[in-house]
């Protein structure tokens, strides 16, 4: 079928169908975050400049609309967030809906316990725990919606594959919002303009690297197809990419 690949593991992140270029483009060299050799110092410079670009341009705000526009009609959602990081997107969801009951989680311990010894721990309608997104430990059915923002390209493709089946076995909707993978010629243009500064900022370093890592809509629709979900993806070159996935 038109979408699918035999081997999972070996789809470039371009998708199926991606060009040479675009395969040459990726890497499979790990983030900061990504890695257990890295003073931890390190790691929460680059979450707190996260933080701070999601605050400064807007993203907070522009993923929580996105977020809470597909939660329109549930009255009192449950809404999971997978890999939080910072927890800043679920502590806008509630500032934003008064009633959204939040499960804040991050496969990093110390992500977690920061988030815990913040507002989002102390929080009525919140509960911040240490979850895998790719063995989430929640019922089936047991959320409206859950939300995996800018972390999905941190994961190789078959491992990618199972946070959609996961997700969309315990909530309604999965929602992945992700950098989009740009045509091959921006793409070089985009990488240009980080690499000389990737060695001295860990936040540019982790950019690059997640540059090359974001799948495409191909891909998505290639990883939906072997999870056996549905999904929507809409992207643009100046926004995130929007996928919405749901069970068949």
């Amino acid at each position: 079928m038109p979408g699918q690949i035999s081997d999972i593991d070996r789809m470039p992140r371009g998708g199926p169908d991606a060009s040479c270029v675009d395969r040459l483009l990726e890497t499979d060299r790990p983030e900061y975050l990504d890695r257990e050799d890295v003073d931890p110092a390190v790691k929460r410079s680059v979450i707190a400049a996260l933080d701070w670009t999601g605050r400064v341009f807007g993203n907070h705000d522009q993923f929580a609309r996105i977020v809470l526009d597909e939660v329109a009609d549930v009255p009192d959602p449950r809404i999971l967030e997978l890999g939080a990081g910072h927890g800043a997107l679920s502590a806008t969801l509630l500032a934003q809906h008064p009633t959204a009951r939040l499960t804040v989680t991050d496969i990093a311990p110390e992500s977690v316990a920061a988030m815990t010894a913040g507002d989002l721990g102390h929080h009525p309608r919140a509960q911040v725990r240490t979850m895998d997104a790719t063995a989430i430990d929640a019922a089936d059915g047991e959320f409206a919606l859950a939300v995996f923002a800018l972390s999905f390209h941190h994961l190789p493709p078959a491992l990618a594959a199972k946070v959609l089946a996961e997700g969309t076995r315990v909530a309604d909707k999965l929602l992945i919002i992700d950098l989009p993978r740009p045509p091959s010629a921006l793409h070089l243009l985009r990488l240009a303009t980080m690499l000389p500064l990737a060695p001295f900022i860990p936040f540019v370093h982790d950019g690059v690297i997640s540059s090359l890592r974001c799948y495409s809509p191909s891909a998505m629709r290639a990883l939906a197809a072997h999870a056996g979900v549905t999904v929507d993806v809409r992207t643009g070159l100046m926004s995130p990419q929007i996928t919405v996935a749901t069970r068949r």
